[in-house]
């Protein structure tokens, strides 16, 4: 073929394009995303051109502010209806508004408030060189024990960075259990994985094991991702589309038009079968469902702790209103396929996770392998496949993540010269020496137990309810063995706390600022709330329980 008959080709092949149609952007309906998202990029100014000193309490500030005013919008958004009558789809088809996404998005932003308190807390740790510190690196980029580290102590930095890269972390939560399409999904995905990663790895004390648990998470995380990428160029190409919608009714066989292209795809279930069980895979790493919670307890370890009371909580939130839409929108159809599989996940992960947290002697690990059970559970509510699923699951997640930030920031506080002290011995005889705190971290800990009268029993029954009569009687059967399973290691820790003796060179308890005492007084308030009336969230959870098509 010659040049000239290419090129005739070309031009004929290339009609004028006439316009270009301006994108449609609800900004409203998106604010809350927005508000976090500015105001992370704020962050990262303030850290360019604020003086040192200032910087600190103008990034707790801004991230307080920002955090209220995107809560605030969801409020406002789920009042003027977008929850129930107004729920819709926005930005071009990538986001839902509605009311799974709004009340795991107000989740998020009350857990991020809690989180930026824990943050901040300034007073545990004795001051050095006349500097409060925190619980993040003096200099994240120095080395561990180098000559520039220790000047930077004595200097008197402070990692500020930590601010903004929450708020980026919480910006890509709010989009994540919102997303209408699979690339959005994973654009959330790395917006909310990548600055978690960082956060890992800027432990002050024990700087060593936090950038192991960075690079395990890391690279644990990046496997994950690749599964879900892959898992979604298998469904585009089953589907010829990234759109929640037009994948559910190709699934369904309801699709309008075919084009000879889509009908050929369509008859081939394992591009769809293996592509939905790949991005499910990704979304039950992120959740710490075994068999892919290998990272959770060495990241949980090794974290700094505020970090850890964060991620513990919002990015299960986060993955599971993710998980939800993804069965419940795109795969209603392949039910019968994903079911059998998540009734498997469901079960191991519940015994696992109770199982082998009876032989931790770490807190935080214990803490770990107890939220693996508790994912467990919440796949129970999952399985049911039913709108009375769907509200149980919003309202554990919604206790969950109060007692779990709670867990975590009592931990900040019992220290012994190393920092904090995590294990288990240095926690005998506690409640003598300290018996407030030992008195909330018991709560906690009944909450995770679901005993009566906390969150964790309320949540525990709504989840297995719906369970029930979902047909899955057998799941409820292996939760309440889990349950009782894991109620031995909680109430062991109680016992070790109130009915040992303390030693002489145990830890202190380190008086907190009003920052970590908010984040713990506002989980025993929402524990035992939730525990003696849960009606009304129940109620609440259950109107917000209907996804939008």
């Amino acid at each position: 073929m010659s040049a000239s008959a290419v090129h005739s080709l070309w031009t004929t092949a290339a009609e004028p394009i006439t316009k270009i149609d301006a994108p449609k952007i609800e900004y409203g309906q998106l604010s809350p995303t927005l508000i976090v998202i500015g105001a992370a990029i704020i962050g990262v100014l303030l850290e360019a051109l604020v003086p040192r000193k200032y910087r600190y309490h103008a990034q707790l500030f801004l991230s307080v502010v920002a955090l209220t005013a995107a809560f605030a919008a969801v409020v406002a958004l789920a009042m003027g209806g977008y929850a129930t009558t107004k729920a819709g789809i926005a930005a071009m088809g990538a986001i839902a508004v509605d009311g799974p996404a709004l009340f795991l998005q107000g989740t998020i932003l009350l857990a991020g408030i809690l989180g930026v308190f824990t943050f901040a807390e300034r007073r545990l740790d004795p001051a050095a060189h006349g500097n409060r510190v925190d619980s993040f690196a003096a200099q994240a980029a120095s080395v561990p024990g180098s000559d520039s580290e220790k000047a930077a102590v004595k200097a008197g930095f402070a990692t500020t960075e930590v601010f903004p890269l929450l708020l980026f972390a919480i910006g890509g939560m709010l989009i994540f259990p919102a997303a209408n399409d699979l690339l959005t999904l994973f654009v959330a995905l790395e917006v909310f994985s990548l600055p978690l990663y960082l956060l890992c790895a800027v432990a002050r004390r024990k700087r060593l094991m936090s950038q192991e648990a960075a690079v395990k998470y890391f690279l644990l995380g990046a496997f994950a991702s690749a599964f879900s990428l892959f898992g979604i160029a298998l469904l585009y190409g089953y589907a010829g589309s990234v759109k929640y919608a037009t994948i559910a009714q190709v699934v369904d066989g309801t699709v309008g038009e075919l084009n000879p292209a889509l009908a050929e795809t369509m008859g081939n279930d394992a591009l769809l079968l293996i592509g939905a069980a790949m991005v499910v895979m990704g979304l039950l790493f992120k959740v710490g469902a075994v068999p892919f919670h290998m990272w959770t307890p060495d990241v949980y370890q090794g974290a700094p702790t505020p970090v850890t009371g964060f991620m513990a909580a919002a990015t299960k939130v986060a993955a599971f209103g993710a998980l939800l839409r993804l069965l419940y929108v795109v795969l209603p159809g392949l039910r019968w396929d994903w079911r059998p599989v998540m009734w498997a996940v469901a079960i191991v992960t519940m015994l696992g996770g109770a199982i082998v947290a009876i032989t931790q002697t770490d807190i935080k690990r214990l803490l770990a392998y107890s939220s693996i059970a508790h994912a467990g559970f919440i796949l129970a509510g999952v399985i049911a496949a039913s709108p009375d699923g769907v509200s149980s699951v919003l309202f554990y997640l919604g206790a969950y993540s109060f007692v779990t930030i709670g867990a975590f920031a009592v931990v900040t506080l019992v220290r012994d010269a190393g920092g904090e002290a995590t294990h288990l011995s240095k926690w005998a005889g506690l409640g003598r020496r300290s018996p407030l705190v030992a008195a909330v971290f018991a709560v906690f800990l009944l909450a995770f137990a679901g005993i009566p009268l906390t969150s964790g029993f309320a949540g525990k029954f709504a989840v297995f309810k719906a369970a029930a009569e979902g047909g899955a009687g057998a799941i409820v059967v292996v939760g309440v063995i889990s349950s009782a399973i894991a109620a031995f290691f909680y109430v062991r820790v109680i016992v070790l706390m109130f009915f040992s003796e303390p030693r002489p060179e145990g830890p202190t308890v380190a008086v907190p600022s009003p920052l970590t005492m908010t984040a713990i007084g506002v989980g025993v308030a929402v524990t035992l709330v939730l525990g003696v009336a849960p009606q009304y969230f129940l109620d609440l959870a259950g109107q917000a329980g209907v996804f939008v098509r």
